[in-house]
């Protein structure tokens, strides 16, 4: 079984072609409700509709850029728009409406943009302030969102309970049922009258009621979990401009006329024009599939909803929002069109395509031998033409049986207990600080055998503070020393120290609406900025002093950044560098020395300023190098800042604690089989004293450098990777580098942490991408399967602890029904052929089929992690999802289940004495009594596949309580109260003590079954 799913149902967990989504949906055979078999899997019609509009994105696009090009060289001799405001804009104090302004932004038209006066025109017509942004009065806001509309994306309506029902009653088995419960009604009250005629056609259709609105029940709650997290993968937040103070804002507040500012890694959150800003780049593929960045200028500010910044930052005014923009209406098809189905989902659909099969032959052949069997009896009575409507009902039973018995072998509630189980651990996940982005990394992160974590912020606090520095060659302790550092540094070195720290940043102080300061930026931003602060600098006047010809931002490829400015004083400029100290010191030919003055950097120097980073790096201090240039040259903003001959002013050591619980969550990691590599920027000396203290780093593994991993030959990589635990000075192409070898060398399954823009390669290529919600980009976050919302790495085991529970748990749920489908088939089938009976009638079969299929996956599917999961070893990229220990189970139980009924139906009549009318049907009665046993005993012995102690821990899932408790209380009434509809008969008190024992004995059997080696 397991060759056939991995030959044609196998999908990737992550970017699976169309041509294999299409493969194993063509090949899932006796579908009985496609509509619920199919719920959570993609739509990949709409996909193909999605595409179809971002090819058609990508024409428009290249267009609009042609034509606006064409436009500058006729601009001059075009006659002003005609352009006329509608009556009620101008009643609301506006000079432009949505659609010119959707217009100007999405044909990129520069003829329209320039005739209402330009980027500062339009504002004006906006009543918006580039400096201040938009007012903060509610009602001023009000006016705005009604005539230019929201920042939300049309999305398809919940859908109602009664939808759900409806959905239910399309199973084709249901229907069939449906009609024989009719014709059973209509030949019952014509021969036997109302109400006895009526008994056997209205139990079957209350019993399909039962299941219909039990399984809908089932359904309306997974998909309102799903739309509550579909809720918080779409909470994105920006930094926004109004009344004069920055703010963070959810991109749904935004409004036409809001001043947004834009860094690397955001996402544009609305259609908008570029304000002002350095170096900005655009990649506008997810909307329209065109790979190549885009630079966006005064020249051209065309700024698009839902497209990325790849490098720089900048000022953006927001135009056009909501479904007005290209991404909005994009969005409403990419919605429709679903996440791509889990690879269990799939493989789990094939086996339920395999027993359905099965189920459909022996339903056949059960029929067959059942009817055969009457024929029989009625040609040995020369009766074979005459029909009694007794004996049309009798036919029209074994039909009824046959049809059940397709509904207890269909599995139909397999592929769909995946996604109960996923939908209840995403919904767990997310109270632990984890949300789910793709529904198949809670499955593929329980078979993860190597984390690649980032150092800063996932194993440090990510609080950081400058506690050494060693500026004008004079090492200090910056943590005792406080605000008396200043007066030990010379006054032109001071001066030197400023001006690099607040201009070459890419953080902002600034005063909140409370009055106080607050900084914004990254924390390494933040705890520089917090050194110029204490120096005694004022970052406005600062910033105020000086013009900024160009920005260089920090990316993780040149481990710097760099800002070109204008000095006051004769206009001359100057270049500020900040970076990896040992990149940046390399760079350097001079040094301020302790009296102000630059001189020659010397060996001696070099020598005594690199054994300063390496100790401040033994420390566990992140070190960077500050240093400057003055461009006597001259220089153009189109030029790159130079890569060389820089004074350095000083060095910094920034202290970032490791988080407490980081060290525990390691070793168990290691307990679990999951190796923990560190994959860090920062210098060697830092990471490994970082690693060593978090436990990562052992006596037996080796840290290297990234420019030494990258030099490596594919045969030395094959020789080292296994003992790589620390990667530092690594670049995006280093990580992804580590991670495709893991992957496909080592075959390994491998979770990845990022949070830059340049961490989306190794997100992407890694079997789950886990990105940080706090200091994570967008772009990172876009790129990710899960985003660590607290930023810690104890949250990232925990996700591994699910993703294990998850596994284990369908693969209970697997166990469990496979073991009431083989007995249901084999009773029912040798029955009808060795008596010419089947003792399970078809009511009686969808009660069981309710209890092995909505409520075995609500029990089962739901059961919550123990930490007994992190001492297994991980599956891996190759387990067998069926495992020889379930067959064991699962045949062991089938048998022994077998057995008993077996005996039941050969000597139960003598064994208890039963004779008369009744005693046929008080037999087949205690024999559903002891089968239904049987699966409430056999439900908890599933709860562990190989651990004897089933009771462990049982109390902690309610949900389980409940489900028996339900299972065993309704028996009680159908067989008690409801005998009339289920054919069962009140049994004795006797023959209740037998039916428990009988499913009670299964236990011990169980146990023993787990002893046997497989």
């Amino acid at each position: 079984m397991e060759s056939y799913l991995n030959q044609n149902f196998d999908v990737k967990a992550k970017h699976s072609s169309e041509e294999a989504l299409e493969k194993w949906r063509n090949l899932c055979g006796v579908v009985k409700n496609p509509k619920r078999r199919f719920r959570f899997t993609a739509n990949l019609s709409k996909r193909y509709e999605a595409a179809a509009m971002r090819r058609t994105n990508q024409e428009k696009l290249r267009i609009a850029v042609l034509v606006s090009k064409a436009a500058f060289q006729f601009i001059s001799g075009v006659a002003p728009s005609d352009y006329t405001v509608p009556e009620e804009v101008k009643a609301a104090g506006f000079d432009i409406c949505a659609d010119e302004l959707g217009s100007i932004v999405e044909s990129h038209d520069v003829k329209k943009l320039k005739f209402h006066g330009g980027v500062d025109g339009l504002a004006g017509k906006l009543k918006a302030s580039p400096t201040e942004g938009l007012s903060t009065d509610a009602a001023h806001l009000s006016q705005r969102q009604d005539l230019f509309g929201i920042n939300k994306f049309a999305e398809s309506e919940l859908k109602s309970f009664w939808v759900f029902v409806w959905e239910a009653l399309q199973d084709m088995t249901l229907m069939i049922l449906g009609v024989c419960a009719f014709v059973s009604l209509i030949v019952g009250i014509a021969t036997e009258g109302w109400p006895k005629g009526s008994h056997d056609g209205l139990g079957i259709v209350a019993s399909i009621l039962l299941v219909v609105f039990v399984t809908a029940t089932s359904d309306y709650r997974q998909s309102l979990q799903f739309r509550d997290l579909d809720k918080e993968k779409k909470k994105i937040t920006v930094q926004v401009t109004r009344s004069g103070f920055r703010q963070k804002l959810s991109i749904y507040d935004l409004l036409p006329g809001d001043i947004v500012h834009l860094a690397i890694g955001d996402q544009v959150p609305a259609d908008g024009l570029f304000l002002s800003g350095f170096s900005v780049v655009i990649d506008e593929s997810s909307l329209t599939g065109e790979s190549e960045p885009v630079m966006v200028n005064a020249q051209n500010p065309f700024l698009l909803s839902g497209t990325k910044v790849q490098d720089g930052s900048c000022k953006m005014l927001i135009t056009t929002v909501g479904m007005r923009t290209q991404w909005g209406k994009l969005m409403a098809t990419l919605t429709e069109g679903g996440d791509d189905e889990t690879p269990l989902q799939v493989k789990l659909n094939g086996v339920a395509t395999i027993i359905g099969k099965i189920g459909l032959f022996f339903a056949v052949v059960t029929f067959a031998v059942l009817v055969q069997g009457m024929f029989m009896r009625k040609l040995s009575t020369g009766t074979h033409w005459i029909w009694s409507g007794d004996e049309a009902l009798e036919l029209l039973e074994y039909f009824a049986i046959a049809v059940t018995i397709v509904v207890v072998a269909v599995p139909e509630g397999l592929p769909l207990a995946v996604t109960l189980s996923l939908a209840f651990a995403m919904k767990k996940m997310m109270n632990d600080k984890a949300l789910v982005r793709h529904l198949a990394a809670c499955e593929t992160m329980g078979s993860a055998t190597t984390i690649c974590s980032d150092k800063t912020g996932t194993l440090t606090t990510n609080h950081m503070t400058v506690v050494k520095s060693c500026i004008c060659m004079n090492v200090q302790d910056i943590a005792n020393k406080g605000s008396s550092l200043q007066s030990e540094i010379p006054e032109s070195a001071l001066k030197l120290l400023i001006q690099s720290i607040f201009n070459n940043t890419g953080g902002e102080v600034v005063v909140n609406k409370h009055g106080k300061t607050e900084i914004l930026g990254t924390p390494t931003e933040t705890a520089i900025l917090e050194l110029g602060l204490s120096l005694g600098g004022n970052f406005q006047e600062e910033r105020k002093s000086y013009k900024v010809i160009k920005v260089e931002p920090f990316n993780s490829t040149k481990k710097r950044m760099g800002v070109v400015i204008e000095l006051p004083e004769g206009g001359s400029l100057r270049a500020h560098t900040k970076g990896a100290s040992e990149i940046v010191l390399a760079a350097c030919d001079k040094v301020v020395n302790s009296s102000g003055e630059v001189v020659p950097l010397d060996e001696e120097s070099i020598k005594y300023l690199n054994v300063t980073i390496n100790e401040f790096a033994n420390e566990a201090l992140r070190t960077l190098c500050l240093a400057y240039m003055d461009l006597e040259n001259g220089f153009s903003p189109d030029e790159a800042i130079p890569a060389s001959g820089f004074t350095c002013v000083g060095i910094v050591g920034i202290k970032d604690p490791v988080r407490p619980g980081v060290k525990e969550s390691v070793e168990l990691c290691r307990r679990a089989g999951i190796t923990v590599r560190m994959v860090t920027g920062d210098n060697i000396n830092t990471a490994k004293a970082i690693a060593r203290e978090c436990g990562i780093l052992t006596d037996d593994g080796i840290a290297i450098e990234g420019p030494v991993f990258r030099e490596k030959s594919q045969e030395e990589l094959l020789e080292l990777i296994p003992k790589i635990q620390v990667m530092a000075r690594s670049s995006p192409m280093d990580k992804h580098t580590l991670v495709k070898q893991l992957r496909t060398t080592f075959d390994e399954v491998v979770a990845v942490t990022g949070d830059g823009t340049n961490d989306a390669p190794a997100l992407h290529e890694a079997d789950i991408g886990l990105a940080m919600g706090i200091a994570g980009t967008e772009v990172a976050k876009e790129s990710a399967d899960v985003i660590i919302l607290d930023d810690n790495f104890s949250t990232i085991v925990t996700v591994a602890k699910w993703g294990r529970s998850v596994y284990i748990n369908i693969q209970k749920f697997v166990q469990f029904q496979l073991t009431v489908n083989v007995v249901a088939l084999i009773v029912n089938f040798s029955s009808a052929c060795l008596t010419g009976d089947a003792p399970l009638t078809a009511v009686q079969l969808l009660w069981v089929n309710m209890i092995m299929d909505t409520l075995g996956a609500l029990a089962l599917a739901t059961e919550p992690p123990n930490n007994e999961l992190m001492k297994r070893l991980p599956v891996g990229r190759r387990g067998n999802f069926i495992t020889n220990a379930m067959w064991r189970n699962i045949l062991g139980q089938s048998v022994y289940q077998f057995i008993v009924i077996w005996f039941l139906q050969a000597k139960g009549k003598s064994m208890f004495g039963l004779d008369g009318p009744d005693s046929t049907l008080m037999l087949n009665t205690l024999i559903f009594n002891c089968f239904v046993f049987c699966q409430v005993f056999n439900e908890i012995s599933s709860r562990e596949m190989e651990e004897i102690d089933v009771f462990k821990g049982i109390l902690d899932n309610y949900v389980f309580v409940v489900v028996i408790g339900a299972t065993v209380f309704f028996q009680i009434i159908i067989i008690e109260f409801l005998g009339t509809f289920a054919s069962t008969t009140p049994l004795t008190i006797v023959q209740w003590i037998f039916s428990i024992i009988i499913g009670f004995l299964g236990m011990p059997i169980a146990a023993g079954l787990k002893m046997i080696p497989v």
